[in-house]
């Protein structure tokens, strides 16, 4: 079985793999699977594609109900991260524990599963002595296509703290993550720093280039970004790349073991897919830009269209 370093070496799961920690779990084994289905500008719709069939076990934890704290003041970005202390209580409602291995999955190639897999990874889960998580990679359409089985019924019923559907049993004891995010970084920071670092935008090509902006009121991207669809991780079974392929597409990008890499998307979901397949491929973690362009495209600081990154905002 695979998740990340301080765990195993990937921070993915196969579907056979998942299938026999699902076996486990009947002798006592800690596990609990995420269905972390959402759609865009479809508010409710992840928690019903779980009704109609999910998993068996798994819970359903929503992006804007439990993986984003959408009324915190001052938090920059569409979907904010929640305080770690919020967030470890939401999953500690939800039946998640220290010993708990969380295998998280989506129907879009990863990218918002890769978003509890981030928070998780980044306050600690993944740290040796502690339960783990992982993407289970596929997502549901390699379940479906395996022909394993899926259930309709939620484990537990609705959760307390705002969980969207399912509690596990209990398994896992208390809850305890990190108090602090990491490896993040604000809008003035990187603002300084464009020019030194690599900064990808995972936003499809034509909302990088400005020819379209469905959601943010100016179209383009932030100066010196590299145009780096998330889909460029995965394949066309929605499987991330092999580690050998995905280290051939970021060299591509201008990315090396020695790089300072800083991921961003519209709203920071997106960029934790590049961050995924970068702990995949063997390179060093990139630093996220959690508010991206839905941040910086209310800063009145500059954006750049067309195909090329452009050059850093001189001096305000």
């Amino acid at each position: 079985m695979s998740a990340s370093p301080g765990w195993n070496a990937s921070p993915l799961i196969s579907v056979g793999e998942l299938a026999a920690a699902i076996g486990e779990r009947g002798a006592g084994r800690d596990l609990v699977v995420v269905d972390a289905r959402w759609y865009i500008g479809r508010p409710g719709d992840g928690r019903l594609a779980y009704l109609e069939g999910h998993i068996p076990g798994a819970i359903h934890l929503d992006l804007d109900e439990d993986l984003s704290d959408l009324d915190g003041l001052g938090a920059p970005g569409r979907h904010p991260l929640p305080s770690p202390a919020a967030f470890t209580a939401r999953l500690a409602a939800a039946g998640i524990g220290d010993s708990t291995f969380v295998v998280v999955y989506d129907d879009v190639g990863g990218w918002v599963a890769s978003r509890l897999w981030w928070m998780l990874d980044n306050l600690g889960h993944n740290r040796p002595g502690r339960g783990g998580v992982a993407v289970l990679n596929g997502g549901w359409k390699a379940w479906t296509d395996a022909g394993m089985p899926v259930s309709t019924d939620v484990p537990g019923g609705p959760a307390p703290g705002g969980v969207a559907a399912g509690r596990a049993a209990p398994g896992g004891g208390p809850l305890h993550l990190d108090d602090h995010w990491t490896n993040v970084i604000l809008r003035d920071d990187l603002r300084d720093r464009l020019g030194s670092l690599v900064l990808l935008d995972a936003r499809a090509a034509p909302r990088y280039r400005g020819e379209v902006e469905p959601i943010d009121p100016v179209g383009g991207h932030i100066p010196t970004a590299i145009s780096a669809p998330w889909d460029g991780d995965v394949g066309p079974d929605a499987r991330l790349l092999p580690r050998d392929s995905l280290r051939d597409h970021f060299a591509s990008l201008g990315i090396g073991d020695d790089s300072t890499v800083v991921t961003s998307c519209g709203s920071g979901v997106s960029a934790t897919l590049h961050s995924l397949a970068m702990r995949a491929a063997g390179l060093p973690d990139p630093i996220l830009y959690v508010g991206s362009y839905s941040d910086w495209s209310r800063s009145g600081y500059p954006v750049a269209t067309g195909p090329e990154p452009g050059d850093p905002p001189a001096e305000p």
